[in-house]
């Protein structure tokens, strides 16, 4: 079985999709809320292929993109018409949206219009921001940072839970790795589902943050030529969800177009998926059949 008896007593809802109930669920969309067009555009493309595969799905996008390297880097369009977007996103595509919160007094606000909460990775540690995302009810999905192991995560879902939910889950997103570079040790997953579910971030692990900054370009590379393999491998340790930046021309993206997956590959990828999916959940695993 995917889910041990721990994992099923955590297990919520949020919207049509279950948490941590054994079913591989998808969690995408454009890094940034580009427009009101694309925003909607990729929620029903993006819709139409989970549909099609019966892969529960969150629209994902940010208002804001508050930690972008450079003060040039295109940020979002802010909170107030970000918000009516991810709203009409929700209302005319009928799926959950997760967004980004960075400000604890942005969170009321936001939960308004947001079924899942997002916390960056660079803000995972920070106290007041996660109580009052645990306050306001909605689900809470903590991107675990970069400089942070496995172990230490379930103090941030403690803080969660603290604030009386107990709607959090955990997403992987890599480590840093020197300068300009993210690895994925795969053991933290099994180690971060001991207290929450998990969700695997293929785009921003194959992410080489700000990779061009010696050279005097603050942008960031990528190697989206590695999102199945990486993507593959989490299903395959058991994670309950994948997190994948989905852009129709990646290379025009307003943000993270160097890491994203193009929409024409997100069939292909998530049918591989679901078979590795499918064997992983059939076979018990191996201290099921010591004795």
């Amino acid at each position: 079985m995917r889910a041990t008896n721990i994992l099923l007593e955590m297990k919520f809802q949020v919207g049509n999709v279950e948490i941590g109930g054994g079913q591989l669920f998808l969690i995408a969309g454009p890094c940034v809320i580009e427009s009101e067009e694309h925003a909607l555009k990729m929620a029903e493309c993006i819709n139409g292929v989970a549909r099609a595969l019966k892969v529960p799905y969150i629209f994902k996008a940010s208002y804001d993109k508050a930690n972008r390297t450079s003060i040039e880097s295109f940020r979002g369009l802010g909170i107030s018409e970000g918000l009516r977007i991810l709203r009409k996103v929700a209302d005319t595509v009928h799926v959950p949206v997760l967004t980004d919160v960075h400000e604890a007094g942005d969170v009321q606000r936001v939960s308004e219009v947001a079924d899942v909460l997002q916390i960056p990775a660079f803000l995972c540690r920070q106290t007041d921001l996660l109580i009052a995302a645990g306050k306001s009810g909605r689900a809470v999905n903590i991107k675990k940072g970069q400089f942070v192991s496995p172990w230490d995560m379930r103090h941030a879902v403690a803080k969660v839970r603290e604030a009386g939910n107990d709607k959090v889950f955990l997403t992987e997103r890599g480590v840093s790795f020197g300068y300009n570079n993210l690895v994925v040790d795969m053991r933290s997953l099994p180690i971060m589902r001991e207290f929450a579910p998990v969700v695997f971030d293929a785009t921003h692990s194959v992410q080489m943050p700000s990779a061009a900054s010696a050279e005097g370009t603050a942008v960031s590379g990528g190697q989206p030529q590695f999102i199945p393999m990486l993507s593959r491998s989490a299903v395959a340790a058991g994670v309950d969800g994948v997190f994948m930046e989905v852009h129709d021309n990646p290379a025009q993206a307003k943000s993270d177009g160097a890491n994203a997956l193009d929409l024409k590959l997100l069939r292909g990828v998530l049918n591989q998926l679901l078979a590795v999916d499918k064997a992983v959940r059939e076979q018990p695993t191996p201290q099921e059949t010591v004795n």
